[in-house]
């Protein structure tokens, strides 16, 4: 009875004294928990089983589910991205005071699959309506950005473009939080892409009206509108963004998450010997790697290489070194053959 109680307030109770939300689950996890499978709360103890509840009640579980599914906290992301609560606590107050940031990092930090969850946790909820997301490339400009002429059958038209119209909808609710998210950030041409945005986008001049060149009329730039871009630290061939934007935007270091709590948990969960010391390894190579005065800290081995897998087996792994990083350390290292060469030694010596 006290169990079902539990449930009837959208707790599900765990075989321990510890309690755990069902609802934090994916909706994978908790199709497999309906269809029998043995899930595990976060302190280790497995929720009720779906066939130790009436049907009555697994169907008040699955409409407390579908109610609560779309709730997101602080707490979910510190579960699903590796990143200690600190530096969570202090991102999502330097977002909100600046309203621009860019995580800046080597690939596999997990800097694309952090920014929607950040936006989610800000909103408390997942919705996507309230979330833009765009890549910039060398072609990208201020008529896709903003507005321009675009030719149609007969002759030239004015499109209004992603950030326009974004802004447009996010000045329509202004008691909640938009989020535009900018991946590969200075691929593109930040000048020209953002043209008079560079005074808008400031917190200091968020809906201060200017007047575009292209149609005459004023535009603003929301106050609970954030921009989050992502930079790649590793690519040399990308130039550094100017100082004029620069000053517009704070730069959030993502690091690898190896010593976060969330990615011990899931390496504990695997009780894998040649996972564990593969772990170990990378960690040596990154401390290597932050150490090399060619390098540093930007170009270290991001997690995510080692987190897209349900199944820790030593193909995988080794694929992951073969074609993940021994190919990145050549691109490293490629003047020096003796250290690559060792390292190639290091980590194949750990499936021997």
């Amino acid at each position: 009875k006290y169990m079902k109680r539990q449930i009837r307030r959208g707790v599900f109770e765990t075989n321990s004294s510890s309690t755990h939300s069902l609802t934090m689950c994916s909706e994978e996890e908790f199709e497999q928990w309906k269809n029998g499978k043995v899930l595990f709360d976060e302190d280790g103890e497995t929720f009720v089983k779906a066939s130790e509840l009436s049907n009555k009640d697994k169907e008040y579980a699955a409409q407390e589910y579908e109610d609560n599914k779309d709730e997101y906290s602080k707490e979910k992301f510190l579960d699903q991205v590796y990143m200690t609560e600190a530096k969570y606590d202090r991102l999502v107050a330097v977002l909100t005071r600046k309203k621009n940031i860019i995580l800046q990092g080597a690939p596999g930090v997990g800097k694309t699959y952090a920014a929607k969850r950040l936006a989610y946790s800000m909103m408390g909820e997942k919705d996507d309506d309230r979330i833009e997301f765009v890549q910039f490339h060398q072609n990208y400009s201020y008529e896709d950005f903003m507005m321009g002429y675009k030719p149609v059958e007969d002759g030239f038209e004015l499109k209004y473009g992603i950030f326009y119209r974004f802004c447009q909808k996010a000045a329509n609710h202004p008691d909640k939080d938009y989020f535009f998210i900018i991946d590969e950030i200075n691929r593109g041409n930040m000048s020209k892409i953002f043209g008079e945005l560079l005074m808008l986008i400031e917190a200091d001049y968020r809906e201060t009206k200017t007047t575009l060149a292209y149609n005459g009329l004023s535009f603003s730039v929301p106050k609970r509108l954030h921009i989050i871009g992502m930079m790649n630290t590793a690519d040399r061939s990308l130039a550094m963004i100017d100082y004029a934007l620069r000053r517009r935007f704070s730069f959030f270091d993502m690091e690898p998450g190896f010593d976060s709590e969330g990615f011990i948990k899931y390496q504990e969960a695997f009780a894998n010997d040649t996972f564990n010391t593969l772990i170990d390894r990378i960690k040596e190579l990154n401390r290597e790697i932050a150490n090399d005065k060619s390098l540093g800290k930007g170009f270290c081995i991001g997690h995510s290489y080692f987190c897209n897998t349900k199944e820790c087996t030593d193909e995988w792994m080794q694929d992951v070194v073969d074609f993940d990083i021994l190919p990145m350390l050549a691109e490293y290292w490629f003047d020096d053959t003796d250290k690559l060469q060792r390292w190639e030694n290091i980590l194949h010596g750990v499936f021997q």
